[in-house]
């Protein structure tokens, strides 16, 4: 046997249907359509219309607030950065910045900055640098001889200098 001889076993690969090629395919004249009507003609994408009725997706309540100034932190529970501190995936004896979470993959996302989270335990002695923090987290890290410097978001600093 030969790589030139290996062929998939008949009836393993079902060749496509050519639509609207001769009323002798099954699948001429109409193309599978049917006859006249919306659905028959060329550029329809009727997704959530019922004919009329309201849609299912109209009739429903809408709820919540989305806060479009909402800010976008990207998470992180001290517990984890014990562990990974513990795993030498992360320095505890530099600063554990932003750039530093990132890189040992312990933090994603997040546009405005990493925020501390106080699930877990920290017994390592670590110098945060953040951009938000919980109360709690900044307790137990203070509690294990560490500290969290919460840096203010770059937007707060531009609106501070025009108030001057």
């Amino acid at each position: 046997m030969k790589l030139n001889d290996i062929r998939d076993n008949p009836g393993a690969r079902k060749g496509r249907i050519r639509v609207g090629r001769g009323i002798g395919s099954g699948k001429g004249k109409t193309g599978g359509r049917g006859q006249k009507g919306q659905k028959s003609r060329s550029g329809v994408a009727i997704k959530g219309f019922e004919g009329g009725q309201m849609p299912l997706h109209m009739r429903l309540p809408k709820r919540g607030f989305n806060n479009p100034f909402g800010k976008d932190f990207a998470e992180v529970n001290i517990g984890m950065v014990q562990k990974f501190i513990d795993a030498k995936k992360l320095d505890g004896k530099k600063d554990v910045t932003e750039d530093a979470l990132r890189a040992a993959g312990l933090v994603r996302g997040g546009k405005d900055g990493v925020r501390l989270l106080g699930k877990g335990e920290i017994k390592a002695k670590v110098k945060f640098v953040v951009a938000g923090a919980s109360k709690g987290a900044i307790e137990a890290v203070e509690k294990a001889g560490g500290s969290v410097e919460v840096t203010a978001p770059a937007k707060a600093e531009k609106a501070a200098e025009k108030a001057d």
